[in-house]
């Protein structure tokens, strides 16, 4: 089985969940012996890790690069010019345009959302709907939307020169890329929904994402949702067939252990831990009022919010007009061992997300030993038996649940025994292994 895989990120060039699950699915999948060539929408800096080989791009691709892991003998990388990023706000995705045309010229390549065409040396899709304006808290402007397209038509360029069974898009970015391919080569198309527009933006949706989500999951010939609560929505919100839509859980990696400087953990305090974006879909404004009531019965605990996002100013605010300023830390955004480094010191992590497709924080959590806290409005609730659950609303039963943990050690170590052996049953193997079966319906279905 050959796939051809487009998505946002994957470490080392990572900055959230996507990327991890990007990781852990290809690592399966790799070690399963399918073979896999992953699409980045990023023109890859040669320094970013010794475990990354950079290898030359053939005379006949010079406006793409392409890597290799070498933990991952199945597993080849190309990588599309292009400045697209998850989570980026307006401001920081006109940045990164400047930033990339200081260094290369505009692609001469020539965009329209109303149009569908073949060029004599290239191909040109377009999204068949005109881009709107919206009042949504994730707003994206028309550049964007070009660059989306931009890398749709370098996608299907691409294709052209590879061989492959079946496509596997990842979220709304690269559906267009994912329908362009399909389009071109008559190869079944799999879009894997990790988040919908109603999870980042709540009823305020964008309807230009919306609309790039539907259509790429109309075009699907599956449809793989990260949860059950994801795979409600795709269907009663985007009006999807229910049998075009299976559900396969995230997993989360074994625990590496890294080593701890021993002078890093000197705390008499006990530590309750967010880890994650800081933005509306979070929950942050939950987690700090919480924070409140814990902290008006006991005094000896500091809450950790470490992650970075569009709220994280409204977030150190709020914190001040609590009161609790002193008693809240903001690290900013994590990764590899300060992440390891942050579970070790914490008593708790708590997930008081509004709507998340699933949440793989949690399951890193318990690898570390932490016992969780996590919403019920959250696609790892369906997995996880031993965590306490809360309504994110709900701040009372949030800091009793919280106090609780804290107060009572039995309750504590019953919750991070029976968690981590849980946890140790979700792994990517399954995962992967339910993708490939997908794979082979889709293959049918053509």
């Amino acid at each position: 089985m050959k796939v051809l895989m487009l998505g946002w990120e994957f470490p080392p060039f990572i900055s959230g969940g996507l990327g991890t699950a990007c990781y852990g699915l290809t690592k399966a999948m790799d070690r399963l012996g399918i073979k896999v060539t992953f699409v980045l929408p990023k023109m890859v800096d040669a320094n970013y890790g010794d475990h990354v080989k950079l290898l030359s791009p053939e005379p006949c691709q010079s406006s793409e690069e392409f890597f290799k892991l070498d933990a991952l003998k199945n597993v080849t990388f190309r990588t599309i010019s292009s400045s697209l990023q998850p989570y980026l706000t307006p401001k920081l995705y006109h940045e990164k345009i400047e930033e990339l045309h200081l260094k290369k010229q505009k692609m001469n390549r020539v965009f329209s959302w109303e149009n569908k065409k073949l060029c004599e040396n290239d191909y040109i899709y377009q999204i068949p709907i005109k881009p709107v304006s919206s009042n949504s808290g994730q707003n994206y402007d028309g550049d964007m939307y070009a660059e989306v397209n931009n890398y749709a038509a370098m996608a299907a360029k691409l294709a052209q020169n590879e061989q492959f069974d079946v496509i596997h898009a990842h979220d709304w970015m690269t559906y267009p890329a994912g329908i362009a391919v399909a389009s071109i080569t008559n190869k079944p198309l799999v879009v894997h929904v990790h988040s919908t527009e109603f999870d980042r933006s709540g009823e305020h949706v964008n309807q230009m994402i919306y609309d790039i989500e539907r259509a790429g999951m109309n075009a699907a010939n599956k449809i793989i949702a990260v949860s059950h609560l994801t795979r409600n929505i795709i269907i009663t919100r985007y009006g999807i067939c229910g049998e075009k839509v299976e559900v396969v859980h995230n997993a989360v990696e074994r625990n590496r252990q890294w080593a701890l400087n021993k002078n890093f953990i000197k705390k008499d305090e006990k530590i309750v831990l967010f880890l994650g974006r800081i933005t509306m879909q979070k929950g942050p404004e939950y987690f700090l009022q919480a924070a409140k009531k814990v902290l008006e019965v006991m005094d000896d605990v500091k809450f950790v919010m470490a992650g970075s996002g569009d709220m994280m100013h409204m977030a150190i605010e709020m914190a001040a007009e609590l009161g609790i300023g002193q008693k809240v830390m903001f690290t900013g955004f994590l990764q590899g061992e300060d992440v390891q480094k942050i579970y070790k010191m914490a008593d708790i992590y708590v997930m008081p997300s509004v709507s998340e497709p699933f949440g793989i924080a949690p399951l890193e959590a318990l690898e570390n030993d932490v016992p969780v806290i996590i919403s019920k409005q959250s696609g790892v609730s369906e997995v996880l038996t031993h965590a306490l659950k809360v309504d994110f609303w709900d701040v009372e039963e949030m800091a009793n649940k919280i106090i609780a943990v804290l107060k009572y050690p039995p309750l504590q170590i019953t919750l991070r025994d029976y968690g981590n052996f849980e946890v140790r049953k979700l792994r990517w193997k399954e995962s992967a292994t339910k993708c490939a079966k997908i794979y082979q319906e889709a293959l049918v279905s053509v």
